[in-house]
């Protein structure tokens, strides 16, 4: 199979989604492998690594789905590309299509094989796929928040983690996956005081017996949200509902009771936002100010340690990458149901439910397509 490692073009996303060490795997399958000049760049790989690895480099995106199989990137496809994918291309990605109706409607259109990386899930119901960026991002809201903490960045100068004589800082945490727990982890070792909120009680159990002693679990509820943002110096939002849009969990409303300067971080932005404020934003320009609070909604948060990311990424997609490859789109989802609950777009039809759901169009099981 043809398979084409695109450059990213959102806005300061210097990811790439797949590494040189990645490349060569694909191409001992058996694989040729085209990869768009500078695509690694930004993650500290050069064009010559991915040659090394015995990749074909190619000047243009346009190209690149001209000949591939296959598509893959990190971030889903945008306006420019949408004109460029072809019936029966499979495009490999993360899509986050129930917060993207504009995508969704170019993909039907396209009459491609959209397989996206957020919706690829294990029997345990993890999602293999999400999780590694989850880990940055949920570490990253920290650094951030209290980044925009600091007076001089719009926040009302706090130090997350205090000092002696001098109380820490509170940080609530919505959500107790993968994100949130991976914020409380960082939040906890910067010494602020740490409410971590979620609606599994076997969840917050678990993480009543690993999380450190500054880190209390509550139950998540509207009237507990309400209480705490009243002290809050950061809100992290952290709630992942698989394939489609998240909650909004604070509202305008209640932004009128935070403390003026304190930040608020949500990482669910590319499902929508958990708060009923929050707006894309780019590192570029990454806040504003709602109400007197600072509002940090980057939507590729893990863009800014592209290595990091870059390597983390390749670690999980690899193995699904040369699945697909191997077989082809409909015998992996035939034989792998995970690859399975990745289908979100096929052939013209939606298959992923949350999707149709989001926008009021018809949904096709994936089964009738396979």
């Amino acid at each position: 199979m043809k398979v084409g490692i695109l450059k990213e073009i959102k806005t300061e996303e210097n990811r790439v989604c797949m590494t040189p060490a990645g490349v060569e795997v694909m191409i001992a399958n058996g694989h040729k492998l085209l990869v768009e000049n500078g695509a690694g760049s930004g993650s500290g790989f050069e064009d010559a690594a991915y040659i090394k690895a015995g990749a074909e480099m190619i000047a243009t995106a346009r190209e690149i789905y001209e000949r591939s199989d296959m598509v893959m990137h990190v971030k889903e496809p945008l306006p420019p590309e949408y004109d460029l994918i072809r019936e029966g291309q499979i495009v490999f990605t993360y899509l986050h299509l129930a917060a993207a109706e504009e995508l969704t409607k170019a993909l039907i259109k396209s009459k491609s094989v959209c397989i996206a990386y957020e919706t690829i899930q294990k029997p345990d119901r993890s999602l293999p796929l999400l999780t590694p960026m989850s880990e940055v991002a949920g570490r990253m809201a920290i650094q951030q928040g209290a980044k925009y903490l600091e007076m001089a960045q719009g926040g009302h100068g706090v130090l997350l983690g205090g000092v002696p004589g001098v109380d820490p800082g509170n940080v609530i945490v919505i959500g107790g996956g993968i994100v949130g727990t991976n914020a409380a982890k960082m939040a906890c070792g910067l010494g602020a005081k740490v409410y971590i909120l979620d609606m599994n009680l076997d969840r917050l159990r678990y993480l009543s017996d690993v999380m450190p002693a500054n880190c209390f679990g509550l139950f998540s509820s509207p009237a507990t949200l309400r209480e705490l943002i009243q002290s809050a110096d950061v809100v992290v939002g952290a709630v992942l509902i698989p394939g489609t849009k998240a909650p909004k969990l604070i509202t305008r409303e209640m932004l009128k009771t935070m403390k003026p300067g304190s930040v608020l971080v949500d990482v669910a932005i590319d499902q929508g936002g958990c708060f009923e404020t929050s707006k894309a934003t780019t590192h570029g320009d990454p806040i504003y100010v709602v109400d007197g609070v600072v509002h940090y909604c980057v939507a590729n948060m893990p863009g800014a340690v592209p290595r990091t990311s870059t390597m983390a990424l390749t670690n999980a997609t690899l193995p699904y990458a040369v699945e697909i490859a191997n077989n082809g789109w409909k015998k992996s989802m035939q034989e792998n149901n995970e690859i399975k609950l990745g289908a979100n777009v096929i052939n013209g039809k939606i298959t992923y439910k949350a999707v149709a759901d989001a926008f009021g169009l018809d949904y096709t099981p994936v089964d009738e397509v396979l």
